[in-house]
């Protein structure tokens, strides 16, 4: 979009967004989808200036040019996180080009982020995870891998993409903990629970061996092929375990990790822990769970309490 106005579309919808890219990867450190993410929303941008506003230099962008591409987002009927996701990019490429000297004002300055609504995740109860892990059959090294991933998903609250990325040397069963790389390929240090490491010590000990079948690999978790276990096959196990539970909520890995944070402020564990443990960035994530907890509170009371029906509109 900088180059020169003779250039090819696509040339000149990408020359700046390549230093952009290095940019997020070397200073911001964000991850390769995320930063994969941010380009394609951009080339998006890139085009649709050049298309409907005529525009090849960033400098000539303004504050009316950026509010005419996200009515034409909202007009596509995108989700609204979707939406948000593509405003992100756009400051944080804006801001890029300020700094730069690539242009002398930043037309995002005054736009407004979309209001997301709070969506409550899905939760299992203690009881639920418990029959998860419980029913798995570990009479089979791949049975054994299984409970050793719910016990792992659920005991350290790992993303399922954390956990496909493990290495045997971020198992530190003596000290009992995961040093976990999660988003933008920060470290946390994650604890480990004792079922969860009497799993993982039997998945390693016992079962890893033969899946690996003498294949050179530190990949914790691996399939039958010896490789790195899918995000889709954990998807999938976690889908069928539970169906094979008769639990009907729609849940996926991810649940497992709302139900590991919702536990441990149900627990009383203070909020800026669960906000350590889990790897956000920002309090207001976490915050999330709290609500979730009000809501079961509101549905015991609802359930129990002798004048809960004369009362059930009333705030507790």
């Amino acid at each position: 979009m900088i180059k020169k106005k003779d250039a090819k579309e696509e040339e000149v919808a990408f020359y700046e967004f390549s230093q952009f890219a290095f940019y997020l990867e070397t200073e911001k450190h964000l991850s390769s989808n995320t930063i994969s993410s941010y380009l394609n929303d951009l080339k998006d941008y890139g085009m649709f200036l050049k298309k409907y506003e005529k525009i090849d230099f960033i400098s000539e962008v303004t504050e009316t040019h950026l509010n005419k591409y996200i009515l034409s987002l909202k007009r596509k009927d995108l989700a609204k996180k979707s939406i948000q996701r593509k405003i992100t990019a756009l400051k944080s490429f804006h801001k890029f080009v300020l700094d730069e000297g690539l242009s002398m004002e930043n037309p995002t300055k005054l736009i407004t982020n979309v209001k997301l609504d709070k969506k409550i995740p899905e939760v299992l109860t203690v009881e639920e995870v418990s029959k998860m892990i419980d029913s798995i059959d570990t009479s089979e090294p791949i049975g054994i891998r299984n409970k050793a991933i719910l016990e792992v998903l659920y005991g350290s609250g790992l993303r399922v993409s954390e956990l496909t990325g493990l290495k045997l040397i971020n198992i530190h069963m003596n000290a009992k903990y995961i040093s976990v790389i999660g988003k933008g390929d920060k470290e946390r240090i994650v604890p480990m629970g004792d079922e969860e490491i009497v799993s993982l010590r039997n998945y390693i000990e016992n079962a890893r061996p033969i899946l690996s079948k003498n294949k050179n690999t530190n990949i914790l978790f691996l399939n039958y092929q010896s490789n790195e276990l899918s995000r889709q096959s954990v998807f999938k196990l976690i889908k069928e375990t539970a169906l094979k539970n008769n639990i009907q909520k729609s849940i996926s890995p991810h649940t497992l990790r709302h139900s590991c944070a919702t536990h441990l402020l149900q627990n009383g564990v203070d909020l800026r822990i669960v906000q350590e443990f889990l790897g956000h960035e920002d309090i207001s994530t976490t915050e999330i769970y709290t609500h979730i907890d009000k809501s079961r509170l509101k549905e015991i009371y609802k359930n129990t309490h002798p004048l809960a029906n004369k009362e059930e509109n009333d705030e507790i």
